[in-house]
């Protein structure tokens, strides 16, 4: 499943935390296998909203929705926070 391209906003948040790399290398995992273990993605509360977020690293998360058959990240949040 491909994931959209970016906005601008979540662009900024990547470079302005330095982890433009690692989105790059969760993207790749997860366009070739949404279930990959590393991603660790998982349906958040409340469940009927269908958000989902993926692991970028330990630290932050993808939260992304999905619409006609495509992904859209909304947003990267700092998971701890």
């Amino acid at each position: 499943m491909n994931i959209k391209p970016l906005k601008d906003t979540i662009k900024k948040y990547l470079k302005k935390h330095h982890i433009e790399k690692k989105f790059e290398k969760a993207q790749e995992l997860f366009e070739q296998d949404i279930n990959h273990p590393s991603l660790n993605v998982e349906l958040l509360e409340p469940k009927h909203l269908k958000v989902y977020s993926f692991r970028i690293d330990i630290k932050y998360r993808a939260i992304f929705i999905v619409a006609d058959n495509e992904v859209e990240v909304i947003t990267i949040t700092n998971h701890y926070k």
